[in-house]
């Protein structure tokens, strides 16, 4: 049966195209100032003044903060790290994490809206984008214009900038890995290593691209915070709300005006002016309730007070709340007390103890580092006058940055002969590997028969001050009688 004219009709009607990729849509958003702005801003600058200016601070003739991994160093201020001290890494994770799960069961995602990269670099692309392009109803304007001039003078302005602020991160950033004087004057000279040339220009690229184009796509696709900041979330996690009780139902600007009895003509406080929305890095409308795409940056609070000043309106409409604060009518001290619930106890009890027992590591930690390798070569051999010999290679590793010297001694067997310089004298921050022989007589040998018998060795630090002495690192190794 073929079909008519007006089935094939329906069928169309019923068929719909689904596209499963959908444009995003480009958000402009609107400058905004305020008090929660001014303190973003000081974020801004803080983090910046300290990821861009701590590669040149000097420390005891040496970069203040260098991370050598030729050299396996990594220079913190006075505390030099090697490789061994990775457990330090893990501990610092470790209390990042647990601090980004108490500071959001409190107060939401305030990393996120204050102090992450992809924020704080965000905000200075968008500078640079308002001072460059205008704000936003002039880069609406320009980017629906047809080509010109100007247009291409503007764009192409804004672009050498961002590229600027974006080769300038990741030189500041191969920096902290090769010292930044070093590596400026090999700039000038244009003798960068093949690595140097690809991690400026990787990271360079990652932070233009990332802050000047992607911006709200990485927050609400890459970063995976946003998909399981919700579980640590409760009813009485600050977070920013808008107050549906007092802004609903919403009225216009010009209907309304701010003589208006608003109980009279049925009106909340909200005038439906769209300006939260404009101001959204994410381009969320707030009104609609939490969301997993709101970075907590509280611009939607700093423009929504403006406009209830301009309206003599109080502020608070879109606020920092709890949902039991905004459903109990709660006081703010009794949000306050609220903070000191459970989750929020054990989250400061462990991470207490983690920074305690990190700190105390850190104070203790030992001047020196001692390591016993075994030579491979000859495990056991007999020498002169029927002697049993073992060859060890031990490694000395310097953490201060003095030359130190340093007594080795070992102990496990009778009469054992310790073959070894009396002083072993080691640079500032360096290693040293020393080879050195144990000896026992045939009768000790004997006496304590064949296969592998602990001993240890005992390094002193000698000279140094007060109290040094009293400190020794001991190794645990074997002795070998052969049969």
């Amino acid at each position: 049966m073929s079909s008519t004219p007006v089935a094939a009709e329906a069928d169309d009607a019923r068929t719909a195209i689904v596209s499963l990729y959908r444009a995003e849509d480009k958000i402009y958003a609107r400058a905004v100032s305020g008090w929660f702005a001014g303190w973003r801003w000081a974020f801004v600058w803080v983090t910046q003044l300290v990821f861009y200016g701590l590669p040149w601070l000097s420390w005891n003739g040496r970069q203040a903060v260098l991370f050598d991994l030729g050299a396996r160093r990594f220079y913190i201020f006075g505390l030099v790290l090697y490789p061994q001290d990775f457990i330090y890494l893990t501990g610092l994770l470790i209390v990042s994490a647990y601090a980004l799960f108490l500071f959001t069961a409190v107060a939401g995602r305030l990393w996120c809206g204050f102090a992450c990269p992809q924020t704080v670099y965000t905000e200075i692309f968008m500078w640079v984008e308002r001072h460059i392009e205008g704000d936003r109803m002039a880069r609406m304007r320009l980017d629906k214009a047809p080509l010109s001039v100007e247009k291409v003078l503007r764009k192409t302005a804004k672009q050498l900038a961002w590229i600027a602020i974006g080769l300038w991160t990741g030189f500041s950033f191969v920096g902290y890995f090769t010292p930044i004087h070093t590596l400026a004057a090999s700039a000038l000279t244009l003798d960068w290593s093949a690595w140097e040339i690809f991690w400026v220009l990787f990271y360079g690229f990652a932070t233009y691209g990332n802050a000047g184009w992607m911006r709200e796509q990485v927050c609400k696709y890459m970063c995976p915070y946003a998909r399981f900041q919700s579980v640590m979330f409760d009813k009485d996690t600050l977070i920013i709300t808008y107050d549906e009780a007092r802004g609903e139902p919403r009225g216009g600007v010009r209907a309304k005006g701010r003589k208006t009895d608003l109980a009279a003509a049925n009106l909340g406080h909200c005038i439906d002016c769209g300006l939260c929305v404009q101001v959204c890095p994410t381009g969320i409308d707030i009104r609609k309730g939490l969301q997993y795409e709101c970075i907590g940056c509280t611009a939607c609070i700093d423009v929504c007070n403006g406009v209830m000043d301009k309206m003599q309106y109080p502020r608070g409409l879109i606020r920092y709340d709890t949902q039991n604060g905004l459903q109990q009518h709660l006081k703010p001290q009794d949000e306050v007390r609220r903070i000191f619930r459970p989750r929020v106890m054990v989250y400061s009890a462990i991470l207490l103890l983690i920074c305690g027992a990190l700190a105390t590591s850190l104070w203790m930690r030992a001047p020196f580092k001692v390591d016993v390798v075994r030579d491979r070569g000859a495990l056991a051999r007999l020498v002169e006058d029927g002697w049993v010999e073992n060859v060890y290679r031990l490694q000395i590793m310097n953490t201060t940055e003095q030359t130190q010297h340093y007594q080795v001694a070992a102990s496990g067997l009778a009469q054992m002969v310790t073959e070894v310089p009396p002083s072993l004298e080691v640079g500032p921050a360096q290693a040293l590997w020393v080879p050195l022989s144990l000896r026992v007589p045939p009768a000790v040998a004997e006496a304590a028969g064949t296969g592998a018998h602990r001993i240890e060795f005992t390094v002193r630090r000698v000279g140094g001050a007060p109290g040094d002495a009293a400190r020794p690192q001991t190794e645990k190794s074997t002795f070998v009688v052969p049969r």
